[in-house]
Parts: C-alpha cells; sequence; structure tokens
C-alpha cells in the first residue's frame, strides 16, 4: 500500500519505520528541513509510562489557581480571541472529575507500557543508540502532602502491573544520590524504575537514517490540504504540487486539526507550549542519574549523556512560539536548587515547543470515517513516550491485522466523529 505520512516528528518517523517493516511504500513530507525540528527536538527526555497520566484530574481547577499566582508556577495562560482555546479549556475542566481520571488514566497508561516495550524491541535490533539510560524516574516531593497523596495514582500502577517504590528521603538519595546535598528540601518520592530517559531528537534523526533505505523522507514539503475523491482519501497538495497515496496518516502534531477540519474530522488537540534547557555537564557527580520530576514545579530534570536537560510549565496561549525571559527562570530555579553547580547555565540552550494535547489526555490513534485517513497525534508531552507503541499499533490497524493491545477507546470516535 502506498502510504504519506505527514510529520517527521518521533510519531511520524516511528510509524514510518513499522509501515516500510510490514512491505509499504511509505512517504513522509515535513515542512522542517529535516526530522524531529519542532515539539521533538528538545522534550523532556522522559520515556516514562509509568508516570502516564492525563493533566486534566480532581482538583486541578483549584490548583491551576495556585499554580497561576506561584513565583515559577507550572501553568501559564495568555487569554486570547480564540474559540479553540476555550473550547479546548472547558472540556479540560469537564475531565477534572475522579470518574475521568480513572477512565482516562486506565487508556494511557496499556499504550504508555506496550511502547516502552516495542522501544526495547527496537532498540535491541538495530542497535540504535541515543543517549539512553535505564534507570527510572524518581517523582520528588518537597512536602508531605504531595506523598501522602499518591494513592490515587498507585493503585492504577497496581492494576496494571507497573512496578514502583514508595520512597522516604533516604531512598531518594540512594538512587540519586547527587540529591544528599539538599536532603532537607525534600521529604520523600516515588520510583518508577522501568522507566527509561534518551534524546528523542536523537532517535528520532537516526530513525529516519535508518529507515531511508525503504522510506522517502521529503522536507520542506508542506501539506497544505488533504485531497478527497469518491468519498475516499487520495493524497496530499502541497506546495510542490499532488502527492497521491493510497492512505495518509496525519501525525503533524498540533497542526493536525487544520488539516482533518476540512474533511469533518473534528479533534480537540490544542498546543500547549512546555521550555526547556540543555546544560553541558559541569560537575558529574552533582547531576542526576536519571530523571527526577519536581513536582512542586511540575520540571523534570534528567541526564542526558553529558548534559542535564530540564524541562516544564504548561503555556495555555496558541501557536505562540515567543521565549520570554520568564519562562527560563522556573527552569533554572528547580535545576539549580536540587543539583547545585551539576551544570554551566549560563551556556545552556534555552528552547520552546508545542505539546499537541487533548483535553482528557490520552493521544488519538486510529482510522477516522473517511476510509484511507488515520491519525496519530495528540500525544501531548508523552509523544516519546508513547512513540513506539502508537506507530506499531497504527500499523497494524493499517495492515489488517489484529493489534497486540485494544486501542479501541483511543480513536477519534471518541469525539464524536
Amino acid at each position: 500500500m502506498k502510504i504519506l505520512i505527514v510529520g517527521s516528528g518521533v510519531v511520524g518517523v516511528t510509524s514510518a519505520w513499522y509501515l516500510a517493516r510490514q512491505g509499504h511504500n511509505v512517504t513522509v513530507v515535513d515542512r522542517q528541513g529535516g526530522p524531529a525540528l519542532e515539539t521533538s527536538y528538545a522534550n523532556a527526555g522522559e520515556v516514562s509510562p509509568g508516570y502516564s497520566s492525563p493533566w486534566a484530574g480532581p482538583g486541578v481547577p483549584l490548583k491551576a489557581v495556585k499554580w497561576l499566582l506561584m513565583k515559577h508556577g507550572p501553568l501559564v495562560i495568555r487569554p486570547k480571541p480564540d474559540p479553540a482555546m476555550w473550547s479546548w479549556l472547558l472540556k479540560m475542566l469537564l475531565n477534572c472529575t475522579s470518574r475521568r481520571y480513572a477512565i482516562n488514566k486506565a487508556r494511557m497508561v496499556p499504550i504508555a507500557e506496550y511502547s516502552r516495550d516495542c522501544l526495547r524491541e527496537l532498540r535491541s535490533e538495530t542497535g540504535i543508540a541515543y543517549d539512553e539510560r535505564l534507570k527510572g524516574t524518581l517523582q520528588l516531593f518537597r512536602r508531605n502532602q504531595q506523598l501522602d497523596g499518591v494513592g490515587g495514582d498507585v493503585e492504577v500502577l497496581k492494576r496494571f502491573g507497573v512496578g514502583f517504590e514508595i520512597l522516604d528521603r533516604a531512598g531518594c538519595i540512594s538512587a540519586e544520590p547527587a540529591l544528599s546535598q539538599v536532603a532537607e528540601k525534600f521529604v520523600g518520592g516515588l520510583r518508577l524504575p522501568g522507566d527509561e530517559t534518551g534524546d528523542c531528537r536523537i532517535f528520532t534523526e537516526r530513525l529516519a537514517a535508518l529507515a531511508s533505505s525503504s522510506v522517502e523522507f521529503r522536507y520542506g514539503v508542506e501539506a497544505q490540504r488533504l485531497v478527497c475523491e469518491g468519498g475516499k482519501v487520495t493524497g496530499a497538495k502541497t506546495r510542490d504540487g499532488f502527492l497521491a497515496a493510497d492512505a495518509v496518516i496525519v501525525a503533524a502534531g498540533s497542526h493536525s486539526p487544520r488539516l482533518l477540519g476540512p474533511l469533518g474530522i473534528r479533534i480537540p488537540v490544542y498546543p500547549v507550549k512546555g521550555y526547556s534547557l540543555t546544560l553541558p555537564i559541569h560537575n558529574a557527580a552533582g547531576a542526576p542519574v536519571s530523571t527526577v520530576m519536581d513536582e512542586t514545579f511540575k520540571i523534570a530534570i534528567t541526564r542526558l549523556g553529558d548534559r542535564i536537560r530540564v524541562g516544564g510549565t504548561a503555556e495555555i496561549s496558541g501557536f505562540d512560539r515567543s521565549m520570554p525571559a520568564s519562562r527560563r527562570a522556573p527552569l533554572e530555579h528547580s535545576v539549580s536548587d536540587l543539583f547545585p553547580g551539576a551544570g554551566s547555565l549560563e551556556n545552556a540552550e534555552f528552547w520552546s515547543g508545542l505539546r499537541p494535547m487533548t483535553p482528557d489526555g490520552p493521544p488519538v490513534i486510529g482510522a477516522t470515517r473517511v476510509p484511507g485517513l488515520f491519525v496519530n497525534t495528540g500525544h501531548g508531552s508523552l509523544g516519546w513516550t508513547m512513540a513506539c507503541g502508537s506507530a506499531r499499533v497504527l500499523t497494524e490497524i493499517i495492515s489488517g491485522m489484529t493489534p497486540e493491545i485494544d486501542v479501541s477507546a483511543l480513536g477519534p470516535d471518541r469525539y464524536g466523529n
């Protein structure tokens, strides 16, 4: 089958890899000059199925008010006269119940766990390297209230057989020795030993290179609109002309609704901007071993080879790509507070990316009601975590196979399409 994929981030490239392995004729188009140059470029570096949770949850509306008032708060809202923004926010609020949170998390954890296993298999088969580390994630709590409130998440982890450890201060230091120098700043943590870390951009670039012998990558080519004939998708119109295909996969992140909307496929994917700093390591002994999630500020601090990646903030401001210094400050504060002197802040690279978020949390994976049109987007901050599993499942669906896990609840029809 001739398949066109729109988007060469980690989700688009992994989709191309699995489809080509299944014998399909695959072409990938992207408006950028290479793979992983937008949201996949400098994310937090976590492959964290155990930390796969919807942002919408019970208590979040009240927490949001607090976060907005914090000096280094994790949430920023810049109101705009944009109906899509307000519709997305309303739908997210409607998902902030215990019942919806349980449903949505139960939809996210299986695909995330499966994806981590697919990544391990791919790594074993190809020998691909991307500054990976297999040392887990530590969710660090600065207050006893945070530690006492993990019961709900732990129950879901138990339900799906996800390994975890609830640690006191000494246990956190055992997992992350550099924290011994700031032991008075935290009370305990939740460790997920099955989680991994790695540079998403390096992975995507190297996987695209491995796939290039059987996949055509066309960079600098923007898909302007999808084309249907006889009620079926037949390809996409680009500035370079029409590209014909038997099937089209939209993996364009936050830009996916623009392509799907004209065909009557409406998915509430909206950009939520995140920021990151990448620091060269100055003192390796003072750096994290893997990923430490600073729960108070919702900032992840990850070891990537000889660098430290610091990622966080949820900014709802549409497609604004500006990078104000006020958003750099929380990242610098968290890493210097927990790992003082570990990295060189003056030589750090500051970056922002637009996470494609759904208001309920789970991604959108599967066939649309338009024959030949498929979606693989809406992974939010978990695109790196869920990429391989999402791509493999979608490949099985397109190939007429029965997927190894049930993803029927992740399809676009859950939004009434």
